[in-house]
């Protein structure tokens, strides 16, 4: 007992050596800081950087230079946080908003890269009294900026309003071209900016852009479909993906930071912003990687240096006006430039105004552990410079963007059946997780992130003598199925249960989870019997009046290039149409890929209101039709393309005779592509009519049709025996 605790106060001898209890508490810090400063309003960042403050060599002394400074411990954590936070920056930039607004946001970069930096350079070289290379580089601190704010926006539904679209592609421009700045200063504190340094960088930076942008992007395609359902390999190749462009960075001769930031880039087209591997690459990065790093930010930190002198406090407040001055002088001038309002103008100020991730990468770049172009007392006060910027872009963002709201509320003039849905379910039906990973993929990134519980499995086994042996096993693979897609943020809600058949008991469950759309994979099984007598879709239909899904997929979502839907004239007067369209649309934005459309104008003119309405950005293209018979001559096959065929159940507005003929063409015109038949549903029935439910035209309805085929297909075999 006495060994025991004598070895336990060995061990918690300052400053701590064993490497497991040094992480046990980083971890714990990780965990308890954020927690705790939430209480105080303060941001998450400014918690874990105080708590390195606190628990460094130059605080309480807890983690010592050596632990700290060795290489293979918390210093390969912090690096692998460093290169973490420029490869998110880069993945999650929505590169499409960026080219709509491309103008506005150009003019917006260069103004808050420009002012910033123009101004910065002689504040730092006169007042500060820096080197010129420090200076430079301490000025071009102050063009860049972080979107801490951003989560704010997108609590308030704003994140496609024209002014959050300006500043995010400004952070694009700016952000490059302070990086672009940051490796020729790193470059030109080693050597002479001579002619053969310039021919060196520009041809290793050539190199360095043909491997990442052509060579990458295509290996990474490959592995991508090859290993669509093994999301551990995914992330995994993801992971090597940035740290050899991190490499391949330093051999160029620039920074590792812009080789991660470039991997962001390049992998942001591949990879879903809501898909399970996104998910997964998120969450470690934020809790355990980028922590790391601004921890160990907080390490270098020396408070002691405020209370030496005014000196210090005067560096961290000169640094900490001017950073959020010349943020709203920019902000400013792209308001009487653009002509934008003075709420607009303020968004973008609070939101450009934060230095946090970015700042942290250059000024520790510039540190190098003490022997790098600036000093100690930059960095203390860039630390406090993060504090001031980030609570000052969160107490700005979030007042302006509740006066936003009130105006769009005021000026916003879209039919009230555009809004968002506020209760969307979404049920899939599968009996097992093999064969249908794609399906339930397709699930997940359809459905709306905010949306609790947005999916539920159901599997649906016929009541017999084996039905509890079934359902027994069919538990079994339901809980493969939240096994392996447990990595995503949507919780799945799972379903085992028996009917007469699978198209009543897919009706019944929809029916008892309110679900607005069902998804099943299709059958391309068909033959003239089926055909006369009806076969899976339409007894499902049938049976069940929700919006229903027929997938056949076989190809993994990254080969997809193009959406193309087609839809029957008048399809937007059906009562479902936001139903699918909203689906659709959110698929498009997903897999950044562009929406075409065939079908009329106004179908067209509403979808492109539901998008709106809903704030999904995608790109939309229209070939006008005038009836369906049009879509083949008029349609350019790509066997990369998903095809969704909109059809319409007998009865319906949009109903057209022409739609079964091209729906038994399906199967050999897309013989090699993936596609959706969507059949939209039917809400209620109108009560004017209740009264006469014992009149049912059903059955005569049914009749003709069968009729209807039988005469088709005999006129078939007819032709066949002519030809």
């Amino acid at each position: 007992m006495r060994y025991f605790f004598q070895h336990l106060i060995e061990a918690f001898h300052l400053p701590l050596k064993n490497p497991v209890l040094v992480f046990s508490i980083l971890l714990f810090i990780i965990l308890l800081s954020p927690i705790v400063l939430r209480k105080m309003k303060i941001p998450g960042i400014i918690g874990l950087i105080l708590s390195g403050v606190l628990i460094g060599p130059n605080g309480l002394g807890l983690i010592g230079e050596r632990t700290m400074e060795a290489e293979g411990s918390i210093k390969l954590f912090a690096t692998i946080g460093l290169l973490y936070i420029m490869f998110m920056a880069g993945l999650e930039l929505d590169l499409r908003q960026f080219k709509r607004y491309f103008h506005k946001s150009l003019g917006f970069g260069f103004l808050t890269f420009i002012i910033p930096l123009a101004l910065g350079y002689p504040l730092c070289t006169e007042i500060l009294h820096l080197s010129p290379l420090a200076a430079l580089l301490t000025a071009s601190m102050f063009s860049t900026h972080t979107l801490v704010a951003y989560p704010i926006v997108s609590k308030f539904g704003l994140t496609k309003h024209p002014a959050v679209a300006i500043t995010v592609g400004g952070t694009i421009l700016t952000d490059t071209a302070v990086l672009i700045i940051l490796a020729i200063i790193s470059s030109a504190s080693e050597g002479n900016l001579d002619f053969s340094f310039w021919m060196r960088l520009l041809t290793s930076l050539l190199m360095f852009s043909l491997i990442m942008f052509f060579v990458i992007p295509r290996i990474a395609r490959w592995f991508f479909s090859k290993l669509d359902s093994e999301k551990t390999s995914q992330y995994i190749f993801v992971l090597s993906v940035v740290f050899f462009a991190a490499f391949l960075a330093e051999v160029a001769g620039v920074e590792h930071i812009i080789g991660a930031f470039v991997a962001g880039l390049v992998l942001n087209k591949l990879i879903p912003h809501h898909s399970t591997l996104m998910n997964r690459i998120d969450f470690i990065g934020n809790s355990l990687f980028i922590p790391f790093f601004l921890i160990f930010v907080g390490m270098v930190v020396d408070y002691r240096a405020f209370f030496q002198g005014s000196w210090p406090l005067m560096i961290a407040g000169i640094l900490t006006t001017f950073a959020i001055f010349s943020k709203w002088l920019a902000a400013l001038a792209t308001q009487l430039i653009f002509k934008l309002s003075r709420n607009e103008r303020q968004m973008i100020f609070g939101l450009s105004t934060a230095h946090a991730a970015a700042t942290l990468a250059i000024i520790m770049v510039g540190y190098k552990d003490g022997d790098g172009i600036l000093s100690l007392n930059i960095v203390n006060g860039t630390v406090l410079l993060i504090l001031f910027t980030s609570m000052t872009s969160s107490f700005v963002t979030e007042n302006t963007g509740k006066r936003l709201l009130l105006d769009l509320s005021e000026n916003s003039d879209l039919d009230d059946n555009e809004m968002k849905l506020r209760n969307k379910h979404l049920m899939v039906s599968m009996n097992e997780l093999k064969g249908n990973e794609k399906l339930l993929d397709l699930a997940l990134m359809v459905s709306d992130p905010q949306v609790i519980n947005p999916i539920s499995v159901v599997s649906v086994y016929p009541d017999n003598e084996n039905a509890e042996r079934m359902i027994r096993k069919s538990r079994k693979s339901l809980e493969e199925i939240i096994k392996h897609y447990s990595g995503h943020e949507s919780k799945l809600n799972t379903i085992a249960t028996i009917d007469h058949n699978l198209s009543s008991g897919i009706s019944r469950v929809s029916k008892e989870l309110v679900a607005d759309i069902v998804l099943v994979n299709d059958s391309s099984d068909t033959n003239i019997i089926k055909r006369m007598v009806g076969d899976d879709r339409d007894h499902l239909m049938s049976s069940c009046e929700k919006t229903i899904f027929f997938c056949s997929l076989e190809k993994p979502s990254v080969s997809y290039e193009r959406i193309v839907v087609v839809a029957p004239l008048m399809a937007e007067l059906e009562q479902t149409f936001v139903l699918w369209s909203e689906r659709l649309l959110r698929l498009a934005k997903e897999l950044k890929i562009p929406f075409h459309y065939y079908g009329s104008t106004s179908s067209f003119e509403r979808i492109e209101k539901v998008a709106q309405a809903n704030k999904v950005e995608a790109e939309l293209y229209l070939h006008e039709i005038a009836s369906l018979d049009n879509f083949y001559p008029t349609y350019q096959k790509k066997t990369s393309d998903l095809i969704c065929i909109v059809a319409c159940r007998t009865g319906s507005v949009s109903f057209d005779s022409q739609i079964d003929q091209i729906l038994q063409n399906v199967n050999i015109a897309f013989e090699h592509q993936d596609y959706l038949l969507i059949y939209p549903g039917s809400i209620g029935n109108d009560p004017a009519f209740s009264s006469y439910d014992d009149i049912n035209s059903a059955p005569l309805v049914a009749g003709v049709e069968t009729i209807q085929k039988i005469g088709r297909e005999v006129g078939n075999i007819f032709k066949k025996g002519k030809d």
